[in-house]
């Protein structure tokens, strides 16, 4: 009953919201769900990392994958590769650094701990934003790169979150050389099984004519190549992402397969909206029990240096590039910046790190949740009214 009711209020809430500039869907249902907190009723619902990261993430993944541009991926495959990678690395870093550093003023964080808050913070989810961009300009690429390195980037922050929670849980000190190994592993294994998969879909969804038989072939292809990545050790994030990418690869270059793309738009457009209203509301219900008044102060200075590393690490990025520097000045590496909000992936890693920790991880629960509320409202509404601006 509870679940049929937050569906029918994020119904609501995706009917009424029609000026989604202004103000963007997931702002009003996570702020609902935070309300919704302090209502009886619903305090019984708890938000658990199985939950998201088994049943919601895979089908919001394998939706933005297959639906992106392969001519878009071509263009800024370099820059978004960059960014989901060597960019990444440095900005968990940066960001790790800066915590262990400024955190003692608060509270007491190892270093260990201060690198495990900034790999929650570093992966990026633009959800509603890159459709906010496109409304707010005809330039779509911004838009393009945004939603490009969201993509690759949930994949390797979990390779890298994955390592340091395991050296956290264990007791272990940080070994850069050892962790770099594993990590490269694990990423370019979970890719390599995402693209074979979908190579493979791709070719057996034409067996069939019928529509509703070849959406459920997609989402075996979603689900089926998540969790057999998982189970081999290697990332499930890269390989729905893969898979996805493979498979819009292969809609670009056959003729044979329009109504087949249609076929899945009408079912994962419906998929969508559905989780999307889940999560939200379920993170703001979640997120009212683990914010507490005396980590504000600490979460306003680690929302602003995220951006800050960010936006110095995108305008550095495309520096090296000579293709992307003519045209990509510090005005559009702002607008990136900023529309790197964190949100699903970072609740994800925060309940993965609470299952596995307990009690051990509840200041860096507190602290980094108050970070991912300041990222959704402060900068999914600031989206609209900046790009606008600049």
């Amino acid at each position: 009953m509870q679940v049929v009711l937050l569906l029918f209020l994020g119904y609501i809430v995706f009917t009424l919201d029609k000026k989604q500039e202004d103000i963007p869907v997931p702002v009003v249902l996570l702020l609902l769900g935070i309300g919704l907190s302090f209502v009886p009723f619903f305090s019984s619902i708890e938000l658990n990392k199985e939950l998201i990261y088994d049943y919601f993430l895979p089908a919001l993944l394998f939706i933005s994958a297959y639906q992106y541009s392969p001519k878009a991926l071509k263009k800024y495959g370099w820059l978004i590769g960059m960014l989901s990678t060597i960019g990444l690395i440095f900005t968990a870093l940066a960001l790790g650094f800066f915590t262990y550093a400024v955190g003692g003023i608060f509270t007491s964080f190892t270093l260990l701990g201060a690198l495990l808050i900034a790999a929650i913070l570093t992966p990026t989810d633009p959800v509603s934003v890159v459709s906010i961009l496109k409304q707010s300009s005809t330039d779509e690429e911004v838009a393009d790169i945004v939603e490009g390195e969201s993509m690759i980037n949930d994949g390797t922050s979990v390779v890298w979150f994955t390592v340091l929670s395991s050296m956290f849980v264990k007791g272990e000190s940080f070994k850069f050389f050892p962790f770099l190994g594993e990590f490269l592993i694990v990423s370019l294994g979970g890719a390599v099984i995402g693209l074979v998969f979908g190579w493979i879909v791709s070719k057996a969804v034409h067996i069939t004519h019928h529509r509703q038989y070849q959406i459920m072939l997609s989402i075996v292809l979603a689900y089926g190549s998540f969790h057999l990545a998982e189970h081999v050790g290697v990332s499930g994030v890269l390989a729905t992402v893969g898979s996805g990418i493979m498979l819009a690869w292969e809609f670009d270059h056959t003729n044979k397969t329009d109504h087949y793309y249609e076929s899945l738009s009408s079912f994962w457009d419906v998929v969508e909206p559905t989780v999307l209203s889940l999560v939200f509301l379920v993170i703001g219900i979640e997120a009212t029990d683990h914010l507490v008044a005396d980590v504000w102060g600490l979460a306003v200075l680690l929302f602003l240096a995220a951006f800050i590393i960010r936006f110095l690490v995108v305008g550095g990025t495309m520096q090296f590039s000579p293709t992307f520097r003519k045209h990509l000045n510090l005005k559009k590496s702002a607008i990136i910046s900023w529309a790197g909000i964190k949100g699903t992936m970072s609740v994800v890693l925060l309940l993965s790190l609470q299952a596995d920790a307990g009690s051990q991880a509840e200041g860096i629960l507190s602290v980094t949740f108050a970070v991912i509320i300041l990222s959704i409202v402060i900068q999914s509404l600031g989206v609209y009214p900046l790009s606008k601006r600049l």
